[in-house]
């Protein structure tokens, strides 16, 4: 099985994490946000991944460090959960539509972290969530899981849907990168020979 188990306590956030690659998108979030807890449902659900994740941060503050060390722990365990990559497809991309919004994901478990946006999020908020953040998280798994990330928002006016659409497609990118490639046969997924 393709899982790990991560801890991570800080002065600022205790998360415990636990995530199941091959899963079946079951999930149970608590992360103190209740649009952070959406997004992170979303995400199990339509990467069939099963999530399991508890954070108590300093939300008396803002959610800033809550959403960057849950992504954080995120992109950690993906990283252990692929252990040393061999025989997945590597790549995944997804474009999804919310509504109005349309949102494009490409997404390569390089062993480079990288993000790169292309989005415009018209509001600084959505409820009390700092719509700033979505950012945050993204660049907090990259850099962890060592992937090389791309969301471009090609349309959408609603804040809310366009961040649905980025987590969405986020997840169906996820989910056929980490997939097997039967053609690999549990080779790595490069000519260098690791990733």
């Amino acid at each position: 099985m393709r899982n790990a188990t991560i801890e991570r306590n800080t002065a600022e956030t205790r998360i415990s994490l636990f995530l199941e690659l091959d899963g079946s998108g079951r999930s149970e979030i608590s992360t103190g946000c209740g649009f952070l807890d959406h997004m992170l449902t979303l995400f199990a659900s339509h990467g069939r991944f099963d999530l399991k994740l508890s954070c108590k941060g300093d939300t008396n503050v803002d959610y800033h460090h809550t959403t960057e060390d849950v992504g954080i722990c995120l992109g950690t365990a993906f990283s252990q959960a692929l252990g040393d990559k061999a025989g997945i497809n590597r790549y995944g991309y997804a474009v999804i539509p919310m509504d109005e919004a349309l949102v494009m994901t490409a997404l390569d478990f390089s062993g480079r972290g990288g993000y790169y946006p292309d989005t415009a999020i018209p509001t600084q908020k959505v409820g009390d969530f700092d719509t700033e953040l979505v950012d945050e998280f993204f660049f907090a798994f990259a850099r962890t899981a060592q992937a090389t990330l791309h969301i471009r928002q090609i349309c959408g006016g609603n804040s809310h849907h366009i961040i649905e659409g980025m987590f969405k497609s986020f997840a169906r990118a996820a989910r056929q990168a980490v997939a097997a490639d039967p053609e690999l046969k549990g080779e790595i997924p490069s000519t260098k020979g690791v990733i």
